[in-house]
């Protein structure tokens, strides 16, 4: 089944990925914009381009365990995986710093006293360099280097769900869901928990 699978993955290239991501925070815009998303349009926006992120997120974390475990070869698109996601995340901060906070003052305020902005803040700054360096020079280039910078995304996605827990108000199960969700998948990595599943 995982052979059939992969074979016809091998005909779709990632080029497609990028044009298609681009199209939800577009609409997201849009309906802001044009009184579609309530009472509290840059919210909802803030809101809900972070958590789009997330699930970006969670999908390129799948991508090792779905070919160790289940023989789903989806490495070709991670790199599109891991850029959409900084791209979901850099929309979810611009909107925060524009359209919501706005003085330079307040938003460094806030950065400093408020804990899941600083959080959400260290996410954004483990990303960055990650998403700098998703290219074949820096590969080429970086060498072992690439691999040991880009297990930065791991801490990166504790971080970016553990903002989601701090930023709900009072106890909400989602958030706490993306981060069982995002521990399992590193989990999932541990070279013993892979040793054991391959006997």
């Amino acid at each position: 089944m995982a052979q059939v699978v992969n074979t016809w993955l091998r005909r779709i290239p990632a080029w497609p990925l990028y044009v298609i991501g681009v199209l939800p925070p577009a609409w997201l815009l849009w309906a802001g914009f044009s009184g579609r998303l309530g009472f509290d349009p840059v919210k909802a926006m803030e809101h809900q381009m972070g958590e789009w992120g997330l699930w970006l997120l969670i999908a390129g974390l799948c991508v090792t365990p779905l070919r160790r475990y289940i023989g789903i070869n989806l490495l070709r698109y991670r790199r599109a995986l891991g850029l959409l996601t900084f791209f979901y995340i850099f929309c979810h901060l611009l909107i925060w710093l524009i359209l919501d906070v706005q003085i330079l003052s307040l938003i460094w305020e806030d950065i400093l006293r408020r804990p899941y902005i600083t959080v959400g803040m260290g996410a954004f700054a483990l990303m960055t360099p990650l998403a700098i360096t998703s290219n074949n020079l820096s590969i080429r280039k970086m060498g072992r280097n690439w691999r040991r910078l880009h297990k930065l995304v791991y801490g990166a996605a504790l971080l970016g769900a553990l903002h989601y827990i701090l930023l709900a108000k009072g106890f909400q199960l989602p958030p706490f869901i993306y981060m069982g969700v995002i521990i399992a998948l590193l989990l999932l990595r541990l070279p013993k928990v892979a040793k054991r599943r391959s006997h």
